[in-house]
């Protein structure tokens, strides 16, 4: 009697085959969550840098429209609307201080002038002002550090936070333009 050979099932996949394509899908999900990590901390950063050109917009035109040239002392007060508008100077979602959008958190500080008239929104004015931007979670949400101040200059910092050290007026002691 014969031996026959036996056919095997073509529709089937074999082990090794399914070990291999289990493999290809976890490099290229490693692969894509490293280069989605690295798309979000620069949507962060992008973010940032808008967010705080956004607010030397807005004090610029607070100082000229509502403020008797002098700035607004926060960031609630330049999203509180002006009586003869109703228009605020900013969005409202940056309407307290601090805030925190994109991953990164936004506080502004200023000096305060004590002698001059309030705002047309009710709240004291400052001389000068300085608004930093840090990231919330270093590395994750952001990597770099950002500030301004009342020169409309924005700088940024990759190692350390501008929060103690930036001035109201001039460049800070650390960071590039």
């Amino acid at each position: 009697m014969p031996i026959r050979a036996r056919a095997t099932d073509p529709a089937g996949f074999t082990l090794v085959e399914l070990l291999i394509v289990v493999a290809i899908v976890g490099i290229l999900a490693s692969t894509s969550m490293a280069l989605y990590r690295t798309a979000r901390v620069r949507a962060g950063e992008t973010t940032a840098v808008a967010t705080l050109e956004a607010i030397n917009q807005a004090q610029f035109a607070f100082a000229q429209v509502c403020g008797n040239q002098r700035y607004a002392s926060s960031l609630a007060s330049l999203a509180t609307p002006m009586p003869s508008t109703g228009n605020a100077f900013v969005s409202p979602d940056l309407g307290a201080d601090p805030v925190v959008k994109s991953g990164y958190q936004f506080t502004l500080a200023g000096t305060a002038v004590t002698d001059a008239e309030l705002t047309c929104t009710g709240g004291t004015p400052v001389e000068s002002y300085q608004v930093t931007a840090d990231p919330v979670r270093p590395g994750l949400s952001g990597s770099r550090f950002f500030a301004t101040n009342t020169d409309r200059v924005l700088y940024e910092d990759g190692v350390k936070t501008f929060g103690t050290n930036m001035p109201r007026r001039g460049p800070p002691t650390h960071g590039v333009e």
